[in-house]
């Protein structure tokens, strides 16, 4: 789990920077809240980084599994209805919720997008400006949270070829082609699917993901 965590964050950074073209070019990045959250998601994710090296990989698969489930329903029957909140809340608040994404996302190997869609959604932000940024969040979290498992991981014992520190470059190198060949596609699809579809898809997704990862604590 720790390998194919820090795998997962090293193969976003690719990922994001084709997710971002295409969204940029819908107008579907709001740049003026990356810089307003940049540095705390970047703490955040510093944080995270260094736990995950400390914490045994099964909580890390309950973790994600968990978040993704719950923000995954929430937005699934939510969706078509009013937000729970009108606007963003104040500073603190929003330092909270960049630091909130920063830590949880490094910690179960994820862009940012599983936790930071459902809830900027939940403070009435544009679902399609949501996921839009979500990829920009998602470089700001994956570029130094896999830095830090590649400098200060040590490789588990059964880790697979091909593991420095805790990435795995082999997967690294089979996954990233095929990432960033359909990250503009997705961006595409997206841009045409109304708010509530959107998040519908979104939701379904996550949930299947977050179910998925809950098996595998069972088997």
């Amino acid at each position: 789990m720790l390998v194919a965590t820090a795998t997962s964050l090293a193969t976003i950074i690719p990922t994001s920077i084709s997710s971002i073209r295409s969204h940029k070019q819908k107008g579907n990045v709001d740049f003026n809240l990356l810089k307003y959250w940049s540095v705390f998601i970047f703490v955040g994710v510093v944080m995270g980084s260094w736990l995950v090296t400390r914490v045994n990989g099964t909580w890390l698969t309950a973790l994600f599994g968990v978040i993704a489930s719950l923000s995954a329903l929430n937005m699934l029957f939510r969706a078509g209805k009013s937000a729970m909140f009108q606007s963003l809340p104040g500073k603190g608040g929003q330092v909270a919720m960049g630091t909130s994404i920063g830590l949880l996302s490094s910690m179960v190997g994820i862009g940012g997008g599983t936790i930071s869609v459902p809830l900027l959604t939940l403070y009435n932000y544009p679902t399609h400006k949501a996921v839009g940024t979500a990829a920009a969040i998602g470089l700001i979290i994956s570029l130094p949270g896999a830095a830090t498992m590649l400098m200060l991981g040590q490789s588990p014992a059964d880790a697979p070829v091909g593991t420095f520190g805790l990435v795995n470059l082999l997967a690294f190198l089979c996954i990233v082609p095929l990432t960033v060949l359909f990250a503009p596609l997705g961006a595409s699809l997206a841009a045409r699917l109304d708010a509530t579809k959107l998040k519908k898809v979104f939701a379904v997704v996550l949930l299947i993901t977050g179910l998925r990862m809950l098996a595998q604590l069972l088997i």
